[in-house]
């Protein structure tokens, strides 16, 4: 049985994960690690292959100034001087990132979430919409995006099959060095709270709304959501 404190970091620990890990993917890309260096007066284009879109249309699609995009760009060239980002370079990340655990699996997920053309890279205005987002982005489209995560499928809902798939994932990327230790069916009565208090209506799969309003209801998740806000 689980006890009311547990159950609730339960409810929370995916939601939570996703922000935090994606926020360190960011970092660790480049993307939210400014500096007071002289900025150039345009992007340097010269040794990447692929070319990113005006400063103007990225201007106008995200929160961010051109200011800040030319020296976002210049941190994600550094990391990735082919411009673009693969799902292997994704799962090497993350295996840096949790040693003790298998992040394969999450960082296939996490891919495809970054990934909005699936067509098998992830380029710097895939990643820059998504920092909009994840730090300057409101509630509702924070949790959109973090819902689009877990509907693996896109078919608009989240069930219990991609909760499981999702969760597990998460667990295995911790690994075995959590506290408390977890026991081996945690992920499966994870996703039996989470579906408890999201399903409203009962009905065996999880809507955006019904997701949106459950977490909105869940102070450690609009805490978490904060978190990043005074990042850049």
């Amino acid at each position: 049985m689980w006890t009311k404190g547990e159950s609730e970091g339960l409810q929370t620990l995916g939601i939570v994960v996703v922000v935090c890990s994606s926020l360190k993917l960011l970092h660790y890309l480049g993307l939210i690690d400014l500096s007071d260096d002289k900025i150039e007066d345009e992007l340097e284009m010269t040794t990447v292959c692929h070319r990113p879109e005006g400063l103007e249309q990225l201007e106008a699609q995200t929160n961010f100034t051109k200011r800040e995009l030319q020296v976002l760009y210049r941190g994600f060239k550094n990391e990735c001087p082919s411009g673009v980002v693969n799902e292997e370079t994704f799962k090497q990340i993350y295996a840096q990132f949790f040693p003790h655990g298998d992040a394969s699996m999450y960082a296939h997920y996490l891919f495809n979430a970054f990934d909005t053309a699936q067509n098998g890279s992830v380029k710097f205005e895939d990643f820059v919409m998504a920092l909009s987002i994840l730090l300057r982005g409101t509630v509702h489209e924070k949790l959109r995006w973090t819902f689009n995560l877990y509907d693996i499928n896109k078919d608009g809902y989240i069930n219990k099959e991609e909760m499981m798939d999702i969760v597990k994932a998460i667990y295995d990327m911790m690994g075995k060095y959590t506290y408390p230790v977890l026991k081996e069916d945690a992920p499966r009565q994870h996703v039996e709270v989470f579906f408890q208090k999201m399903d409203k209506n009962k009905d065996g799969v999880v809507t955006l709304d019904e997701f949106i309003e459950s977490c909105q209801e869940d102070d450690n998740i609009m805490r978490s959501l904060q978190l990043f806000e005074n990042v850049m």
